[in-house]
C-alpha cells in the first residue's frame, strides 16, 4: 500500500500564531475576541455545534486548527436565503460543506418516508432545522453568497453520492451529488488525510480546479487525461452477453496457409511462410502494460445506468471491487459531457495519526449560544470513548464500510485511557459511568489481516462472510487489556459496551465473552442477528443463527457464573431484499419460539450507494456477477407488503393481528390462527378504546438516531426486546 505523508508532519500555516479557540467561532463578535480580521475555511453542517470528535464538524475543525488554519463553523443555517452563509464574512481559502453525520434523507423521513417530528443533532430535539438534501443547497447559497470561493463537499451524504446513485425518496437514480451541487471537489469516507493535504495546497495558492491527485476526492473533468489507460468495467467483470470485439492483429488466411514465428512453423524450425497473395509480414509491437496506478475503470454512464437496472447493479459491484486502498484503481463515469473522476480511496490512518486526531484540545460540549438546551445525540455520546473506526462486516445494508473502509483504524491504549481521564475530569455530570467504549462495532479494535501482503491485494466484500477469513486476525486480548485498564482508573465506576457487538467474532473468544458479559454490559447487550433465514442472511452477508446461538449460550453461561440477571437484545430488519412472507412467518415463528416482543422494528431503507440498495432498484444480485439471466432477488416493495413484513415480526401487537390472519389465510396457514400457545396470533380481537394504543413504550428507541458513530447504519430505530412481559 502507499505510503502516505503522515498528517501531523505538515508545516502550520502562517496563522498559527493567533493559538487555540475556546470553541470555533460562529459569530463575527467570537472572531474580533480572537482577533480575526477573517476566517481561512468556514465549515457548515447541518449539526448542531459540539465540540467533540464524535461530531464530525469538530473533528475536521479542531484537526485544521491544528494545521494553523483559522476555522469558523456556520451551523444549521436558515438556508431561505443567502445571507445566514455570510455571517463570518468570505473565507480565504474554502467553505467546507457537509449535512452533518446524518444523511439528510435519513435523518429527516422513515422507512416509509414519513416525515419525522424531532432531529436528534439538533437543540430540544427540534425538527425542520436543516433541509432535504442539504449538501447541495448549501452549496447552492455558499455559491450565491461569494461566487467566487472554493467549494468543498463532504460527509456521509456526499461520500455515499460520489457516483451516480438510486435515491429511495424520489425513487429514480441521480446524477452524482458533484454534478447537482455544482462543487468544486468532493472528499468521501473519512477525509482527515485528503483534508490536510487539499487546504496546505490551496493555502500555498494551488488552484483547487489544478489539484487532481489526492486519494480520496472526486471531482469533474472533460475527458481522461494523456498516460492513463481507460478499462472498461464491462470487460472486468460483463453484465450480460457482450459482442466479441475483433482482433485487430487477426490475419485471414487461406485453406492450408499458416503463419511464421521466429521459432518454429508446422513443427519445422524455420520454415518459410505461407501468405496470401499480395499480402507482407508486419512486426507487431505491444504496448507495455500499463501500471495500476495509471489505470481507471470506466463504468456505465449516468444515462445507462438510470436506465438499466442491470447495469445499475453491475456499476454498484464494481466500485465495491474497487475499494480496497491497496490495489482500488481510480474510476471514472461520464454524466453528459463531462466526467465524474473518483481517485482511489484514501490510506487508512495509522495509530499515531488516529491518536493525533482525538487528542485534539476538544472542548467536549455544545457551543454556548445554545445555552444549555438538550440536544439528544451529545446526551448519549457525551461519556462514550470511540476506540477505532472502520468495519470489515461489510453487511449489504449498511453504509459503514462504504464510507468508513473495511482496515481497521485503531487508537492507541494510552490515548483512549487519557480521554476517559478527561471525561472524568472535564464534562459536567459524569458519574463514573463511561456508556460506550467502542466503534462501529464493539470488538473489531486492532483487528487485521495477519499478512499486508495479502490485504493489500484482497478484493473480497467481507472478511467475515460467509465464513471468518483464514487470513484474519481475531485476538481480542488487546481490547480485554484495554477493558481492564479502563475500569481501573480512579474514579470509573463502571465501563459499558453500547456499540453493536459482532458476536461471530466474539465466539472465538471466550475469554473475551466472559469479560464482557460479567463486567461490561449493564443488564441487556445488543446484539444483530438481522433474520433467522439463511436465504435472506446470504444477501445481507450476515452470519448464520448458528453463531447467535453459540454466542447465546456463551452470555448465558458467563452471566450465571456472574450471579447477574442480563438478556440480549436482538435486532432484525423488515422487508430486506431477498425476503419473501415465508421467510417473515419463520422469523415470526423464531421470535415466539424464544419469547422475544420486540418493542421497534426497523424496515429496511434502501441508501445510497449500498450494496443491498442496488438489489432494491436492480431486482438482482450484485454479490455475484450481474447478467441479465443471473439471480433474480425478491424485493418486497408494496407499502402493504413492508407493513406486513414488520407486523410479523410484531407479531405480539394486537392491532397487527387483523392482518397477519388475512395473510396467513392467503399463505394457508390457519393452522397458526388460534387461542392457544402453539399459534401464532389468535382468533379473537380486543376492543381497544379510541384513545388506547398497544404500542409497547421503548425506552431506548429515543436516542436512536442519536447515536454519531453508528449514523451510516440505516438502523432506525433501534429494536428494544421484551421477554415475558418485561422490558430490558
Amino acid at each position: 500500500m502507499q505510503i502516505a505523508k503522515p498528517i501531523n508532519t505538515y508545516r502550520p500555516y502562517w496563522a498559527k500564531r493567533f493559538g487555540t479557540a475556546g470553541m470555533l467561532p460562529m459569530s463575527r463578535a467570537e472572531m474580533d475576541a480572537l482577533g480575526w480580521d477573517s476566517c481561512d475555511i468556514i465549515l457548515v453542517t447541518g449539526d448542531a455545534y459540539i465540540d467533540h470528535p464524535s461530531f464530525g464538524m469538530a473533528l475536521v475543525g479542531r484537526l485544521l486548527e491544528a494545521q494553523g488554519f483559522r476555522v469558523g463553523i456556520i451551523a444549521q443555517p436558515d438556508w431561505q436565503s443567502a445571507e445566514a452563509f455570510k455571517v463570518l464574512g468570505k473565507p480565504n481559502l474554502y467553505f467546507g460543506i457537509t449535512a452533518g453525520n446524518m444523511d439528510s434523507m435519513v435523518n429527516r423521513y422513515t422507512a416509509d418516508r414519513k416525515i419525522r417530528s424531532d432531529d436528534a443533532y439538533t437543540p430540544h430535539a427540534a425538527g425542520g432545522k436543516r433541509p432535504d438534501r442539504a449538501v447541495l443547497v448549501y452549496t447552492q447559497r455558499c455559491r450565491e453568497a461569494f461566487p467566487d470561493v472554493p467549494l468543498v463537499i463532504g460527509s456521509i451524504e456526499a461520500s455515499l453520492r460520489r457516483i451516480a446513485h438510486y435515491d429511495y425518496w424520489s425513487d429514480k437514480v441521480r446524477r452524482s451529488i458533484l454534478v447537482d451541487s455544482k462543487a468544486d471537489i468532493l472528499l468521501y469516507g473519512n477525509a482527515e488525510r485528503a483534508l490536510v493535504e487539499l487546504s496546505h495546497r490551496l493555502g500555498r495558492g494551488e488552484k483547487v480546479s489544478e489539484i487532481t491527485d489526492i486519494r480520496g476526492t472526486a471531482y469533474m473533468r472533460k475527458g481522461i487525461p494523456e498516460g492513463w489507460q481507460e478499462i472498461a468495467s464491462t470487460n472486468m467483470d460483463r453484465p450480460g452477453k457482450v459482442d466479441a470485439h475483433p482482433d485487430p492483429y487477426e490475419m485471414k488466411m487461406g485453406a492450408g496457409s499458416s503463419c511464421e514465428t521466429d521459432d518454429k512453423i508446422d513443427g519445422k524450425v524455420g520454415a518459410a511462410p505461407v501468405l496470401p497473395d499480395g499480402a507482407s509480414v508486419i512486426q507487431i509491437v505491444r504496448r507495455e502494460k500499463t501500471p495500476r496506478e495509471r489505470q481507471v475503470v470506466r463504468l456505465p454512464a449516468y444515462e445507462e445506468v438510470s436506465s438499466n437496472p442491470v447495469l445499475y447493479a453491475h456499476a454498484s459491484r464494481v466500485l465495491h471491487l474497487e475499494s480496497n486502498p491497496g490495489n482500488a484503481r481510480a474510476l471514472v463515469q461520464r454524466h453528459g459531457d463531462r466526467e465524474v473522476w473518483l481517485n482511489p480511496p484514501p490510506i487508512p490512518l495509522t495509530t499515531k495519526e488516529m491518536d493525533y486526531v482525538y487528542d485534539l484540545p476538544y472542548a467536549r460540549k455544545p457551543h454556548d449560544a445554545y445555552e444549555g438546551a438538550r440536544i439528544p445525540a451529545w446526551e448519549m455520546i457525551r461519556f462514550s470513548v470511540n476506540i477505532m473506526r472502520g468495519c470489515f462486516g461489510g453487511c449489504t445494508f449498511c453504509s459503514i464500510t462504504e464510507h468508513e473502509g473495511r482496515i481497521i483504524q485503531s487508537r492507541s491504549e494510552e490515548s483512549i485511557l487519557h480521554e476517559i481521564e478527561e471525561i472524568r475530569d472535564k464534562v459536567d455530570g459524569f458519574t463514573g459511568v463511561i456508556s460506550d467504549l467502542g466503534g462501529p462495532t464493539a470488538n473489531m479494535y486492532r483487528m487485521a489481516c495477519k499478512s499486508e501482503a495479502i490485504e493489500k491485494a484482497c478484493r473480497k466484500l467481507s472478511c467475515v462472510y460467509p465464513g471468518i477469513c483464514e487470513n484474519l486476525n481475531t485476538d481480542h486480548s488487546s481490547l480485554i487489556q484495554l477493558y481492564r485498564k479502563a475500569r481501573a482508573i480512579k474514579g470509573v465506576k463502571k465501563i459499558l459496551v453500547g456499540s453493536g457487538l459482532r458476536y461471530d467474532l466474539a465466539v472465538t473468544s471466550p475469554e473475551y465473552v466472559k469479560e464482557l458479559v460479567q463486567h461490561h454490559v449493564g443488564g441487556y447487550l445488543k446484539i444483530a442477528p438481522e433474520h433467522s433465514e439463511d436465504n435472506v442472511l446470504s444477501k445481507m452477508m450476515k452470519p448464520g443463527m448458528g453463531a447467535y446461538d453459540a454466542f447465546k449460550a456463551m452470555f448465558e453461561k458467563f452471566s450465571k457464573e456472574a450471579g447477574k440477571e442480563q438478556y440480549l437484545i436482538p435486532y432484525f430488519i423488515a422487508a430486506h431484499p431477498g425476503t419473501t412472507d415465508e421467510d417473515m412467518l419463520n422469523l415470526a415463528l423464531w421470535l415466539k419460539k424464544y419469547d422475544f416482543k420486540l418493542d421497534q422494528v426497523q424496515t429496511f431503507t434502501p441508501t445510497p450507494m449500498a450494496m443491498a440498495t442496488a438489489m432494491y432498484h436492480s431486482g438482482k444480485n450484485p454479490l455475484r456477477k450481474v447478467t441479465e439471466d443471473s439471480e433474480a432477488v425478491p424485493i418486497p416493495k408494496a407499502g402493504g407488503v413492508r407493513r406486513l413484513h414488520k407486523a410479523f415480526i410484531r407479531y405480539h401487537d394486537p392491532n397487527n393481528w387483523p392482518m397477519l390472519r388475512e395473510a396467513l389465510k392467503k399463505m394457508g396457514r390457519e393452522d397458526l390462527i388460534g387461542n392457544s400457545k402453539k399459534h401464532l396470533v389468535p382468533a379473537w380481537q380486543p376492543i381497544v378504546p379510541a384513545n388506547k394504543t398497544n404500542g409497547s413504550r421503548n425506552p431506548a428507541g429515543a436516542n436512536a438516531r442519536a447515536n454519531p458513530r453508528a449514523n451510516a447504519r440505516t438502523r432506525k430505530p433501534e429494536a428494544v426486546s421484551k421477554r415475558s412481559g418485561r422490558s430490558h
